[in-house]
């Protein structure tokens, strides 16, 4: 099984350096300088954890369908969406890095700065990212059309491949509205019901429940299939995303290759900090909203801002809250009838989803 595993991960990456090779020959056609959007393109793209196409890809085999190239090249597809994802996200937030190396508009920036060009360089940056996380989008649809499956195959797989991506973006629009819209309003529950809806929308149904739905109708899965990789998928997908918050906050840059509380200096409204606003002393929440609300917070005050977090429960409560997901997701897999291997994977995928320092 591990050897099919690393084979998979092979496959996709090769997959996707061959499908940019393509690419770059049509960019040539235009002109040599186009050469970075490729190339910056493809070093994002080789450091990833290939969650998505996994997660499609077994799900396909939980039907009982013989593994074959065209599901591998329709799950990679979707490494080029969440490729588009995070080009796009890193603007939005104004990151610096992303894996350990600069992002997206910061190479950008850095090009224009290194060859003394005319006019902002961070406007460059912003403006050649936005470019690249476009073509990101353009090549995921490409790659998921030549895939070489059947018609009929790809027929049913794109109402969920063209949802996924709507949905995506909705909820990236509602991360950055719940920034600026939720930062002075209710700090209860319904703060806390807006952060959970941005991630079902932002990461859980298009990084664990929409890929495996994929998978699973590109091989003509029936509908009891489908619903328990859907209860599965979406309550894993939910840890998945808490653990992401955890890690934007607690974690160690070494390993998650973002400056350590990046969430916190971004002002994001996550579920750790609207659980924090809700439980904190009148002192504790006038602490974060004044820190989140103002210029990003510095060393010093992120320090503070977790101590609030560690002190109000809100911690516990989003590890207690990761691990009920965990428990709801695997019996949702352990009652549904489904190819074993697969079974197996998916219950290791889940585990190193929920369990990982990156």
């Amino acid at each position: 099984m591990m050897s099919e595993i690393s084979a998979l991960r092979a496959q996709v990456q090769e997959t996707v350096q061959g499908f940019l090779a393509m690419q770059a020959e049509l960019l040539a056609d235009v002109s040599d300088d186009c050469a970075p959007l490729v190339h910056y393109v493809a070093d994002l793209m080789n450091g990833g954890k290939l969650l998505r196409p996994a997660f499609c890809y077994w799900a396909w085999r939980a039907t009982g369908a013989a593994a074959e190239p065209g599901i591998v090249t329709a799950a990679a597809s979707l490494e080029f969406l969440q490729a588009a994802a995070l080009i796009h996200d890193d603007v939005m937030d104004a990151s610096d890095t992303r894996r350990g190396a600069p992002s997206m508009h910061r190479r950008f920036a850095a090009l224009h700065r290194g060859h003394g060009w005319s006019k902002d360089p961070d406007h460059f940056g912003v403006s050649a990212a936005v470019l690249a996380g476009d073509l990101c989008l353009t090549w995921s649809d490409s790659l998921y059309s030549s895939s070489a499956l059947p018609w009929p195959s790809l027929a049913r797989g794109r109402r969920i491949f063209d949802g996924m991506r709507t949905q995506l973006m909705g909820g990236q629009y509602l991360d950055l509205l719940e920034q600026v819209a939720g930062a002075g309003g209710d700090l209860g529950m319904g703060a806390l019901h807006r952060a959970r809806r941005v991630m079902h929308y932002k990461s859980a149904k298009y990084t664990v429940e929409h890929p495996l739905l994929l998978g699973a109708q590109l091989a003509g899965a029936g509908d009891a299939l489908l619903t328990s990789l859907s209860r599965f998928g979406l309550a894993l997908g939910e840890a998945f995303q808490l653990r992401d918050d955890v890690l934007g906050v607690f974690g160690d840059p070494v390993q998650t290759g973002k400056p350590a509380g990046d969430d916190l200096r971004e002002g994001k409204r996550t579920v750790l900090v609207a659980l924090a606003l809700r439980d904190g002393s009148p002192a504790q929440r006038d602490t974060m909203t004044s820190l989140l609300g103002g210029p990003p917070p510095g060393p010093a005050e992120i320090d503070v801002l977790r101590g609030v977090i560690v002190e109000t429960g809100a911690l516990a409560a989003v590890e207690q809250m990761i691990a009920d997901l965990l428990a709801r997701s695997l019996s949702a897999l352990d009652t549904s009838e489904i190819d074993d291997t697969a079974r197996s994977v998916l219950l290791g995928l889940a585990e190193a989803a929920t369990s990982r320092s990156a």
